[in-house]
């Protein structure tokens, strides 16, 4: 009876997800492994010894045989999901929250395994974080709820010969030879909260990187253009690389260093303050905004990381006045967001990192000289700091305690000024360690 349901559980897999959706990347997942653990630090492929090509060729594939591969299927399942043996968030990114609790769940597992010595479950785990990474990060993987591309496949018509097939597998179906010989991995953190909150918004530029290539490896499949398709496959891979190499480093480095000696070294060093201004925020539903989160003043349009458009066409800088030894100055920044009146950005922190966030608030000194708008940035529903600014006043600086707080919103409300000239602009929004 049990075997009859491991079939029947396996035939629902292969139903739903037809064997090259449940499979991924493939061959691509061992070159992609095998290239980021070239470049980790001798001492690092020290500590991994006989594991590091079982990493390569067989760990990082945990998560696609898992109904083949019993005894390690435990590696990619999760405590809080104890009937879930296939996971479906190790393979499709779903929103921020949950994919956040993946990859700390499982760098958690990897960082203690290597604690404790364990070597060979270490391996495992972060075998699976990099199969997690590299599906993400894959062209046939960046469509939310359209991994097979039918709706895709209506508004690019397929040639005669692709007319039946499903896209998923030939999308991402290759022999790939990956190599970032001179890539330096970096250290995410130096806590597993810390790293793994970095590596979800790593893993998401990745993805942003992939969705570049999906369309023009679909246009070449269809034109029968098997270089094209390559090279455009390598563009995702080789940047899937680089986060896996920086995956594996924090990893080791957290499993085998203190806090505190992490803590005190260059790298980290330099994490103790980390601007947000390129991070998503929980609005930007699966890394993009969706309509209902549009605004209309000053212009229809959405959130911009690093720029203000100008009545929603022209990109200009972010400027702000400010204060500077008792006198008005303009300063340029690009680290930044402008937004628009009604819409807040959300985001999510890790836990007990941070114990403030400080923003520069204003509006743009040649965009919105008639506005008035009022600033307020809160933390799990509570205001920290507010102020009203207009378009002549200095940016307000706000510095707002973040202990305790997982989720940091910054909203905007019109106040009476001319609402086309709303321009507000959050520059360089940082969070900083103790």
């Amino acid at each position: 009876m049990k075997m009859y349901f491991k079939c029947l559980l396996l035939f629902l897999v292969g139903a739903f997800f037809p064997l090259d959706a449940a499979l991924g990347w493939s061959q691509p997942h061992l070159a992609i492994t095998r290239a980021a653990l070239e470049v980790l630090p001798a001492w690092q492929q020290k500590v991994l010894g006989d594991e590091m090509p079982r990493l390569a060729d067989d760990y990082c594939l945990i998560p696609d045989h898992v109904f083949t591969d019993p005894e390690n299927a435990k590696f990619a399942m999760m405590e809080s999901k104890p009937k879930e043996k296939y996971l479906l968030n190790l393979h499709l990114p779903a929103q921020q929250l949950e994919d956040l609790q993946t990859i700390r769940y499982f760098m958690g597992k990897a960082v203690a395994s290597l604690q404790a010595q364990n070597v060979k479950d270490g391996a495992r785990y972060m075998g699976t974080i990099c199969h997690q990474i590299e599906d993400y990060g894959s062209p046939s993987h960046t469509m939310p709820g359209d991994n097979m591309f039918t709706l895709l496949g209506q508004f690019l018509p397929p040639s005669e010969v692709m007319r039946d097939q499903l896209l998923h597998g030939p999308v991402e179906s290759g022999s790939l030879i990956v190599g970032i010989r001179d890539y330096k991995p970096a250290l995410l953190g130096t806590t597993v909260d810390e790293a793994a909150w970095r590596l979800m918004h790593r893993i998401y530029e990745g993805i942003i990187n992939a969705r570049s290539t999906t369309i023009p490896i679909i246009q070449a499949l269809y034109a029968e253009d098997p270089k094209t398709v390559e090279v455009q496959q390598l563009k995702a891979a080789t940047f899937d690389a680089t986060v896996v190499a920086d995956a594996l480093y924090t990893m080791l480095s957290l499993g085998t260093r203190s806090n505190l000696e992490l803590e005190e070294s260059v790298e980290g060093a330099a994490l103790k303050r980390t601007s947000i201004g390129k991070f998503f925020p929980l609005e930007a539903v699966s890394l993009y905004y969706p309509q209902a989160q549009f605004f209309s003043s000053p212009h229809w349009g959405h959130a911009r990381s690093g720029v203000v458009l100008a009545e929603g066409k022209r990109a200009m800088p972010l400027k702000l006045q400010v204060n500077e030894d008792g006198s008005l100055k303009e300063r340029e920044f690009s680290n930044g967001i402008s937004a628009g009146m009604g819409r807040s950005l959300t985001f999510l922190l890790p836990q007990g990192v941070y114990s403030r966030f400080k923003v520069l608030a204003g509006l743009h000194p040649e965009l919105g000289a008639l506005g008035k708008v009022e600033f307020t940035v809160s933390g799990d529903g509570k205001v920290l700091g507010s102020a009203v600014v207009g378009g002549t006043d200095p940016a307000h600086i706000f510095e707002c305690e973040l202990v305790g707080i997982s989720q940091l919103q910054l909203s905007l409300s019109a106040k009476g000024g001319e609402a086309k000239s709303n321009y507000a602009i959050w520059a360089d929004p940082v969070l900083l360690k103790p």
